[in-house]
Parts: structure tokens; C-alpha cells; sequence
């Protein structure tokens, strides 16, 4: 593989999570706000701590495992950067719940090839992701079936 290549997956990493981001500008806060959520929906704040991590430990990854997850990871990068804008921005919590769930999908395959190339550092890296991935199609749920 060639280094454009590999160095591109963590670029486009960044570049999602940029564009992820910029649904915060576009949101009507008073309509999450005024949503019934779960128990555990954590406050905001922690949300601006734990996805730059994620997104760093991804990066990572994309760069070292480029060979074996080049296409997976181009098409979950697509689905995690649509997630905020279909559930904050045009307020679709139930069509966001479907793409969180082929989220976890596509990257529950993409842990299998990390196993399957005993990439074991890879995997205990891109772990976390896929864990909060979980935790956040609860709470997208919870929402969904509360509201």
C-alpha cells in the first residue's frame, strides 16, 4: 500500500470528526435539551472529552492497519460523520438509531479483521470506539423510544 494511501485514512479521520463537529453550529439545543433521555446520558461535556480520544486512537489504527481496513473504515468514517447531523441538526432520532447500528455493524467486522491479523495493539486501541459506539446507540434508544 502506498503512503498516500495510508497516510490518508487518518487525515480523513480528522477531517470527519471536523465535519461531525460542525452539526454543533447548526443544532437546535433547546430540542435536545427538552428531550427525555436515559438515566445514564452522561452530561455534555464529557462527550467533548471522549471523542477526541476515540477519534486519535482511530487515526492511529486507520494509519497502521491502512492494508486490511481501507474500505471498511472509509464507510464507517461516512456513517459516524452523518450520525450528528441526522440526529442533532435535522432532529431524526429513529433514522440515526439505523445508521448508529450499521455503524456498530461495520465496525464490529472491522475488530474481526483486526483479530484475524493478530493486530492486537490495533484492536486494543480501536476497542474503546466500538465500546462507546454501544453506549451511544443505548442512549440514541433511549431517546428514541422516550420521545
Amino acid at each position: 500500500m502506498n503512503i498516500i494511501k495510508k497516510v490518508s485514512l487518518p487525515v480523513l479521520t480528522f477531517v470527519f470528526a471536523w465535519i461531525g463537529a460542525q452539526s454543533t453550529f447548526n443544532t437546535d439545543w433547546l430540542w435536545y435539551e427538552n428531550l427525555n433521555k436515559s438515566e445514564l446520558n452522561p452530561p455534555s461535556f464529557i462527550f467533548g472529552i471522549v471523542w477526541p480520544i476515540l477519534y486519535s486512537f482511530m487515526a492511529i489504527v486507520s494509519f497502521l492497519q491502512a492494508k486490511i481496513l481501507f474500505r471498511p473504515f472509509i464507510m464507517q468514517l461516512f456513517l459516524n460523520g452523518a450520525w450528528s447531523w441526522i440526529f442533532f441538526v435535522f432532529q431524526l432520532p429513529e433514522l440515526a438509531l439505523l445508521n448508529i447500528l450499521i455503524l456498530i455493524g461495520i465496525n464490529t467486522e472491522i475488530l474481526r479483521l483486526l483479530k484475524q491479523e493478530r493486530a492486537y495493539i490495533s484492536l486494543i486501541l480501536y476497542t474503546p470506539y466500538v465500546v462507546w459506539l454501544c453506549f451511544a446507540c443505548y442512549l440514541n434508544a433511549s431517546i428514541s423510544i422516550l420521545n
